[in-house]
């Protein structure tokens, strides 16, 4: 489970990157939000739209994962070739888009043009999650992954997890977006290259390695059942204790508190900016009349 959460992950990071996108999002986000607090309010918003698309999707596969759960050889050797083919296509630079196969999705990026503010933010997450010719091998692979895990839960989880991966590095290169160099920018957007006279592209080689290795892996260690844990047990058994000591009323209650503090907070810079913004437009009128 762990490994697969890492894959989600990854998998997220890599399909902004990807060659399609070239680092769309980002720049958008940078250019149109600004602040940093209103930056992180707005990926907040972009994640809730990714998550409702998301894990819809994580759910409804995990469900059909629990019916092949008494066919698990045969499960773990079909989604072991899917994902080594997946990651092969991507390697190639072979792609497909999701939102053409999903209802309501085009009408989702249509809207997200014309919306302003956080209502076209939210909308932008919920197409975004399923759009893109080149991140579809890598979403693809995670969705395979999903029903491989015999659990709604967990399935729903891994799309989450997804999403996240896709937010968090969306949210930092565009609080660093005026000051990353161009050398550093051509690293992260990759750069193409020819083999055997066929035009190929880092990100996706990456991305296509990284499929192709845990469908390798989950061949080899029965459904990544037997495949060595990336936590220690001493470390996880801590983990245990600690979300038993703070979960209960108390943990409830205060992050209650938090996340009305952040609202209230993001209110007060809303109600302020809106007070200036009244200033400057009554003082050219002031002045006018006198």
């Amino acid at each position: 489970m762990e490994i697969s959460l890492v894959t989600a992950f990854l998998g997220g990071m890599l399909a902004l990157l990807s060659p399609c996108s070239a680092l769309l999002l980002p720049a958008f986000f940078a250019s149109t939000i600004g602040a940093r607090l209103k930056l992180l309010v707005h990926g907040s918003i972009f994640y809730l739209g990714l998550v409702l698309t998301l894990v819809p999707l994580g759910l409804g596969l995990g469900a059909v994962g629990t019916l092949f759960i008494d066919h698990r050889q045969a499960l773990i050797m079909g989604t072991s070739v899917i994902l080594i083919l997946l990651g092969l296509a991507q390697m190639l630079g072979l792609g497909f888009d999701f939102s053409k196969a999903l209802p309501g999705t085009q009408r989702l990026q249509q809207q997200a043009h014309t919306r302003k503010g956080l209502v076209r933010t939210f909308l932008l997450g919920a197409a975004s999650g399923v759009a893109g010719f080149c991140a579809g091998p890598i979403l693809g692979a995670i969705l395979t992954l999903a029903v491989a895990q015999g659990s709604i839960l967990q399935a729903g989880l891994m799309l989450g997890v997804y999403g996240a991966g896709m937010v968090v590095p969306l949210i930092i290169l565009a609080a660093l977006w005026g000051r990353i160099g161009d050398r550093s920018m051509r690293f992260i957007r990759g750069r193409g290259f020819t083999v055997l006279g066929r035009q190929l592209h880092t990100t996706s080689v990456i991305a296509g390695a990284l499929i192709t290795g845990v469908g390798v892996l989950f061949w080899t260690t029965n459904g990544l059942v037997t495949a060595p844990s990336l936590v220690p047990s001493e470390t996880q058994g801590w983990l245990q204790a600690m979300s038993s000591t703070v979960s209960g009323p108390v943990a409830d209650t205060v992050l209650i508190l938090v996340i009305s503090g952040a609202v209230l907070l993001v209110w007060i810079m809303n109600h302020r900016r809106a007070g200036r913004t009244q200033d400057r437009t009554e003082s050219p009128q002031k002045e006018t009349l006198r």
